[in-house]
């Protein structure tokens, strides 16, 4: 006998016995409705493409280690997902129809929390809100960077670039120091945690020799069980703040502003502008409908004066002592009120005793506070699928992206929403989230058709983006092209040599093992 979906690959009783022996026979999920739940709810509704075979849940490295060395037995490609809440991206998916999904939800352990050099070291189905929680139990002390929405893995995140909003999430500075298993099922451990014993795994960003940590970041090359995050100490001042322009032809002037705010150091972290649109949903909560229609130039005004938020506003805010605070505050207000239509609205401190009486999802979230708001107030039918293109930050040139991705996005009868997220001093990556009906095949088909559209176009002008949906990743990957792919053509080199029967997530960002390549040639 075997389980068997229609249209599926098989899974056969031996398959599932062995990895019932490993993980146990509950967490092992073979039936369709089972497996249906850790599905891409943002995918295109009744679309089978990336339907996987089966989820299996381990409890601890030593069992994903056995999962790995069955999955190479059978020659069988697994996927693993933390919380698998990536939607806009592909949520839980595997790339390859008929893999096995590796959840990790009941690997969810925060193992250790330093509160004197100031880390934590969590398991990938560790979400944001549990480390939280968990500092707030054992060292109040401290909090962490957090991204929109607490309900994600922080392993997840990490490994797919996600962003994060307080000082350490700039140039991803968060994570240090991994624990691996590797496609064959061995053990690797990153950085100084290569040495037994050594204290300065999780502190220290480097290794002797090259530093492997990016290289399980938005690769197949691994899969991470166990990872260091930086901690910040709770200033003794904190202050969110708007940072908004009413004309939309100041956002050169707004961009510029903001990239020498954060060159002299008056800004820190990853300040976030956002069209009306978005704007209005980010930094006021108000719950703007998704509209099932085209908006027009009035309505995006009436948007922006309803809600104060114009044509862009900022999120953002300064953290540390009082009188630093301050003297930032002073200069950031004096750069941003030059700019003709640039309002700063920041209305309060806040102390660490005072974190209750927040009330807005963007303060808390930049105080390092999970939330679930923008999910809360999002229509129960909007889905989206991300794009995400890297530019320095330079204000003509985000103004030029801007254009060429609203024109495409207009043409095709959809928004322009999404956001511009200062990754750093000098580079930003512009997230265009294409919202459709999820429950309207023709409406999410647009959408998706769109954002193929905007890689090959924004690609041709010189612009990649920095984290792929996977219905397009190979597109994506093809818009690095430099000496016939050279980029490509070196990781594929790294891929058939620590994954030779290639299991571990095919196609992850356009990374295939040499049996898919000669298949697909």
């Amino acid at each position: 006998m075997t389980i068997e979906s229609p249209a599926l690959p098989t899974l056969t009783d031996e398959v599932v016995e062995l990895l019932a022996a490993v993980v146990g026979h509950d967490a092992v999920i073979v039936e369709r409705s089972g497996v249906d739940e850790y599905k891409d709810p943002y995918w295109v509704p009744g679309d089978e493409t990336y339907a996987a075979a089966a989820v299996v849940k381990p409890t601890s490295t030593e069992q994903v280690q056995e999962i790995m060395k069955i999955a190479n037995r059978f020659e069988i490609p697994v996927w693993p997902h933390g919380q698998g809440r990536n939607y806009g991206y592909g949520g839980p998916s595997p790339r390859v129809r008929g893999s096995i999904q590796i959840s990790f939800h009941n690997m969810n352990k925060v193992l250790e929390i330093n509160r004197e050099m100031a880390y934590a070291v969590v398991e990938p189905g560790v979400r944001w809100f549990d480390l939280h929680d968990a500092l707030e139990r054992e060292a109040p002390e401290y909090m962490h960077s957090v991204p929109d929405i607490g309900w994600g893995s922080i392993i997840g995140n990490s490994m797919d670039s996600g962003l994060t909003y307080q000082p350490y999430g700039a140039d991803y500075m968060f994570p240090t120091g991994m624990e691996v298993v590797l496609p064959d099922g061995d053990l690797l451990r990153t950085g100084m945690g290569a040495m037994e014993g050594n204290t300065a795994w999780h502190v220290y960003k480097r290794s002797l020799g090259p530093s492997l940590d990016s290289l399980f970041v938005q690769s197949n090359f691994g899969i991470v069980t166990r990872m260091g995050v930086w901690l910040k100490r709770k200033p003794e001042a904190y202050t969110p703040m708007m940072l908004s322009i009413v004309e939309d032809s100041d956002l050169e002037a707004a961009i510029d502003t903001i990239r020498e705010l954060r060159m002299n150091g008056a800004l820190e972290g990853v300040p976030t502008l956002y069209p009306t649109l978005r704007a209005a949903v980010m930094l006021t909560d108000d719950p703007v409908q998704t509209p099932k229609r085209q908006l027009q130039p009035e309505d995006y005004r009436e948007i922006g004066a309803r809600t104060g938020v114009g044509a862009w506003a900022a999120r953002s805010a300064v953290w540390g002592d009082s009188d630093i605070v301050e003297l930032k505050l002073a200069k950031i207000r004096a750069a941003w009120e030059a700019i003709p239509s640039g309002r700063m609205v920041a209305p309060r401190t806040y102390s660490p005793d005072q974190y209750g009486e927040m009330v807005l999802a963007h303060e808390h979230i930049q105080a390092g506070i999970p939330t679930m708001k923008a999910i809360e107030i999002t229509p129960t039918y909007a889905g989206h699928v991300g794009f995400s293109p890297v530019v320095p930050l330079n204000g003509r040139e985000v103004r030029f992206v801007i254009e060429e991705m609203r024109k495409l996005i207009l043409a095709a009868g959809l928004n322009f929403s999404g956001g511009i997220m200062v990754t750093g001093e000098r580079s930003c990556v512009i997230v265009a989230g294409m919202q459709f009906d999820r429950t309207d095949e023709a409406s999410a088909r647009n959408a998706y058709a769109l954002a193929k559209r905007l890689v090959s176009t924004i690609g041709a002008l010189g612009y990649g983006e920095y984290r792929a949906h996977l219905d397009f990743m190979d597109l994506a990957s093809d818009q690095y092209g430099f000496n016939d792919h050279a980029y490509r053509r070196f990781v594929e080199k790294i891929k058939d040599a620590v994954d030779p029967k290639g299991v571990l997530s095919p196609g992850r960002h356009g990374i295939w093992p040499r049996a898919y390549r000669e298949n697909r040639a």
